[in-house]
């Protein structure tokens, strides 16, 4: 009996991991009528991850209200799953898309609704926490998440700081003294893809400030504030990590979780594959479809597609990628084990008009790849 496996990242805005697994599954038994179908939700640690992890592996969604970026109370939710574990997507409380363009501005905004939501997760008893860090709205160098835990953050004439952009250069000193007990009795790990550091011409502050809202003059103030606060950093914990790969990542939360958390920094893919049991999943099947909304260049560094075909290169499982679009250099895809490449797109459009059809085309790129793997096994 042939088996097929369905392992795909959300088409963001468009079609979710659980619905393209369903299009697969209808599709495939059109060509394949004994088949055997199975599925997991994917992700690669950012927006989507605790959906996925939460639909594969049975848990539940806590919501409650924290603080949005700029400390407004927003809807944030976070995922309780089987085993006594957490996964906390930062973008729920401190991501960029909680602002509107006009609001976008990390002098002022702050990661305190992430610490909260981490505050909550230790309140129910969880000792083992995921973070899935990307899509932040901050460059705070996570002071206002650690300020939620109980850090405090003291300026020159020993007033606390708010812990916004603003304050890096103005904090002369870190008490830790009333940081929550709990904090050393967990177990942190912080999704993380990037490997820029906190600070430099590839630090968080100039590689993602710009898109955060910070213009050349505010990217200069935050990055000499970065550069400061990384020396109160590390005399506090004995430790410089601003040239480590991956302190950079949402706006220097890698830093603060690493130092503060003690954190286990692991690729976002990763860790979601392991989660949900994606290599025993794997076992005995003769093909393994995945995909995400475009393919570039990027998708091969830490994305889910990547991810899933070195998987399957590994345990010697064929593997497709269905994709909304791609460029070019998708084709560095081949080299992480992906077998081959089916964009859904099917004519010239509009990207509005891509978009609503989006699901039919998804169906139509389905067809055609069963299609040709039927005339495939045919052949063979």
């Amino acid at each position: 009996m042939t088996r097929f496996l369905f392992a795909c990242d959300s088409f963001k805005g468009t079609i979710s991991s659980a619905r393209s697994a369903e299009l697969l599954a209808e599709e495939a038994a059109a060509f394949f009528p004994n088949a055997a179908f199975s599925s997991l939700e994917a992700a690669d640690g950012g927006e989507g991850t605790v959906d996925a992890l939460v639909a594969s592996l049975g848990g539940e969604r806590v919501t409650l209200i924290v603080a949005d970026p700029l400390g407004r109370p927003v809807e944030a939710s976070y995922g309780l799953l089987p085993g006594g574990l957490a996964v906390i997507e930062m973008a729920a409380a401190s991501g960029l898309p909680l602002l509107s363009l006009a609001e976008r501005n990390p002098l002022r905004t702050s990661t305190y609704g992430t610490g909260e939501l981490i505050a909550d997760v230790l309140v129910r008893g969880v000792r083992d926490i995921t973070l899935a860090i990307g899509g932040s709205a901050t460059n705070d160098c996570g002071m206002g998440a650690m300020r939620a835990l109980g850090a405090r953050f003291v300026g020159e004439s020993g007033e606390e700081l708010e812990g916004v952009g603003a304050d890096l250069a103005r904090v002369r000193r870190i008490d830790l003294s009333g940081v929550d007990e709990r904090v050393a009795k967990t177990s942190f790990h912080v999704m993380c893809d990037v490997d820029n550091p906190l600070v430099g011409s590839r630090g968080a502050t100039y590689t993602f400030g710009p898109q955060k809202g910070a213009d050349p003059e505010c990217a200069d103030e935050l990055e000499a504030g970065m550069a400061s606060f990384a020396t109160v950093l590390a005399d506090t914990f004995g430790v410089d990590v601003s040239g480590q790969a991956g302190m950079g990542a949402a706006g220097g939360l890698g830093a603060a979780a690493r130092l503060f958390l003690d954190a286990e920094v692991v690729g976002g893919v990763d860790r979601v594959l392991d989660l949900v049991g994606f290599d025993e999943a794997l076992v005995g099947c003769d093909l393994c479809v995945t995909g995400e909304g475009h393919a570039d260049s990027q998708s091969a560094h830490g994305k889910v597609v990547s991810g899933v075909a070195a998987r399957c290169r590994a345990a010697g499982v064929p593997c497709v990628a269905v994709v909304g679009g791609m460029n070019a250099d998708a084709t560095e895809l081949f080299g992480c084990g992906v077998g081959a490449l089916v964009p859904t797109v099917v004519d010239v459009s509009s990207i509005e008009e891509v978009l609503a059809a989006a699901e039919a085309n998804f169906r139509l790129a389905a067809q055609r790849t069963f299609a040709l793997l039927s005339i495939g096994k045919g052949l063979g």
